[in-house]
């Protein structure tokens, strides 16, 4: 498991062990390459941050070895303005496009990414998002040409997603009547259920999960929202399936537990919680 150390400017490295418990590895702790580390995308043995502080703004790339040993690619980062806040970065699942969320500037990076791991910009990257304060992304895991942006900083009840498809050369282009109404505010992350056909996005501010069907074109439909019920639900943050897609998982930062929702096709049903340690601010969550 990679994650971000965003106070100190570094990536780590952990082992997962048989019983889920994790191990720092060796020599697991480097640079980021920049500072404020918020985001980190892996393919293979390839790994790319996006580090957000203003004074060293960049998407800057690794390669991973068997050992769980990061080394930094020469000549491989991409420098952003001081402004652009980068809010997320993640690859396709072929590994060949790279795509990363400016939130301060609302505007999308979309990269091919060479044999070398560097990145090349697509034409017109970065494009101008839809609205406000593009955050989360996901690829679909069934169409690999089609991308979803949250967009969060729209005001209340204002909230959208940016379905976009995405040429070989990394060039973004509109699907349908995007960016499709959430009707909810500050949509943040997003997750798309393992058959392609549900996303659903975890609304900040609102306390609440917006879910959408997916046409095979990628064209959304909004099917309503389901509340987070601890505290409100105000304070969710990123949520991810189980591997078998049963169950999604919700990062409820502010009252530092986990929300558990069983999942039937676009349906979901809150089912309890498991509180973390007194303090705990989670930021993000991860399944195996």
């Amino acid at each position: 498991m990679i994650a971000v150390d965003a106070g100190s400017n570094q990536i780590s490295v952990l082992r997962i062990r048989h019983d889920g418990s994790l191990r720092l590895v060796q020599d697991g702790v480097v640079s980021s390459g920049g500072s404020t580390p918020v985001s980190v995308a892996a393919h293979d043995g390839l790994v790319y941050v996006a580090n957000a502080g203003s004074a060293d703004s960049n998407y800057t790339g690794f390669t991973l070895s068997e050992g769980g040993h990061l080394r930094p690619i020469a000549d491989s980062t991409v420098t952003l303005p001081g402004n652009a806040q980068p809010g997320d970065v993640l690859f396709d699942a072929t590994g060949t496009n790279l795509i990363g969320t400016r939130v301060g500037t609302s505007q999308i990076d979309s990269f091919s990414v060479g044999s070398d791991g560097r990145l090349t910009a697509a034409p017109g990257s970065p494009f101008a998002a839809q609205a406000a304060g593009p955050f989360g992304s996901e690829f679909s895991p069934t169409d690999p040409r089609q991308l979803f942006v949250s967009n969060a900083h729209a005001g209340a009840v204002n909230g959208t997603v940016s379905a976009f498809r995405v040429a070989s050369d990394g060039t973004l282009s509109s699907i349908g009547a995007s960016p499709f109404a959430d009707q909810q505010t500050a949509p943040c992350w997003v997750e798309i259920t393992h058959d392609g056909q549900f996303l659903f996005t975890v609304n900040t501010a609102s306390g609440s999960i917006s879910r959408y069907s997916i046409a095979p074109d990628g064209t959304l439909k909004l099917l309503g929202s389901t509340p987070v019920s601890s505290q409100a639900g105000v304070g969710a943050v990123d949520a991810r399936l189980s591997a078998d897609g049963q169950t999604l998982y919700v990062d409820e930062s502010r009252v530092a537990s986990v929300g558990e929702f069983t999942v039937d096709g676009g349906q979901l049903t809150e089912f309890g919680s498991v509180s973390l340690p007194a303090g705990a601010t989670p930021a993000g969550v991860a399944v195996r």
